[in-house]
């Protein structure tokens, strides 16, 4: 039976006066309870698995070390958000965004895509769990046409459903700056996808299977030796009745649908590990 958000709430506030009093296991324990999300926020802002991986740990260190500065004054988890969004809204640079991505360069790689004449050969499983990558590579890719404030708040707001109210104290601006930042996303993303994407209007004209090759050997999107998302460790993947009844939907809430039917991704196990070494170095005053 699945709990309820307070019930989750109140575990984790627990579990973080135990770690305030030097319990380390509390400690680990609150990573494990928040690494998957935070790791989510940052593979969607980030794109590469790897940078998300660094970024996730920096958050991590940031915020089992600013546990103190947790008064309860919001939710934990509201509170672990905003460090997170703080952290990813100002890093530096990372490897995808500096494709400096637009959406007229990916109307121009999917008309290059269309046009070209090559074609890869792979059996039946391959050639599926390569079409699962293009789409979500292609989704993700996406993600990095919107500025980091509106990416941000699509995150936020679509993938992971937060309230304006949320949403706002998580990026610290009001309610309804956080839902004009969400519907600017949404409509920046809708608007190309309605005219581009398949998967939102099958008379649409990029469909992944057509520029699969092209992405393979000129675009360099997809390596079939190294995949990015389609085997990335993960949980189920949600809004499988939606997929479904897809077509049945208004264009909008399509595009909704498909990027929160991505899977859950599950952040890597090294980052307990990780805390665990940071308290044993005697670095983090709470167990000194």
């Amino acid at each position: 039976m699945k709990k309820k958000p307070q019930a989750v709430e109140r575990a984790l506030e627990n579990l973080v006066e135990q770690a305030k009093e030097g319990d380390r296991d509390a400690l680990e324990e609150l990573v494990r309870r928040i690494q998957d999300r935070i790791y989510g926020i940052a593979l969607r802002m980030l794109y590469h698995p790897a940078d998300a991986e660094d970024a996730t740990q920096e958050i991590l260190i940031k915020i089992i070390t600013h546990l103190d500065g947790f008064r309860g004054e919001s939710g934990f988890k509201t509170w672990a958000y905003r460090i997170a969004s703080n952290h990813l809204l100002t890093t530096r640079k990372r490897r995808a965004e500096e494709w400096n991505s637009t959406f007229d360069k990916c109307e121009r790689r999917i008309e290059k895509g269309l046009s070209y004449c090559g074609h890869q050969s792979f059996n039946e499983a391959e050639n599926g769990l390569l079409l699962e990558e293009m789409k979500l590579a292609c989704m993700q890719a996406l993600l990095l046409c919107l500025s980091r404030e509106i990416r941000m708040a699509f995150i936020l707001g679509v993938v992971f459903q937060t309230t304006g109210i949320e949403g706002g104290e998580i990026l610290d601006i009001s309610p309804e700056s956080f839902r004009q930042r969400l519907s600017r996303g949404r409509k920046q993303i809708s608007d190309f996808m309605s005219t581009k994407c398949s998967l939102v209007n099958p008379k649409n004209p990029c469909h992944c299977e057509k520029i699969l090759s092209f992405d393979i050997e000129k675009a360099r999107v997809i390596d079939p030796e190294n995949l990015l998302f389609a085997d990335h460790l993960c949980y189920a993947k949600k809004n499988g009745q939606a997929m479904k009844q897809l077509q049945e939907l208004d264009e909008l809430v399509r595009v909704t649908t498909l990027f929160r039917s991505h899977p859950d991704y599950a952040a890597p196990e090294a980052f307990v590990e990780i805390v665990r070494k940071l308290v044993d170095s005697r670095k983090f005053q709470l167990f000194k």
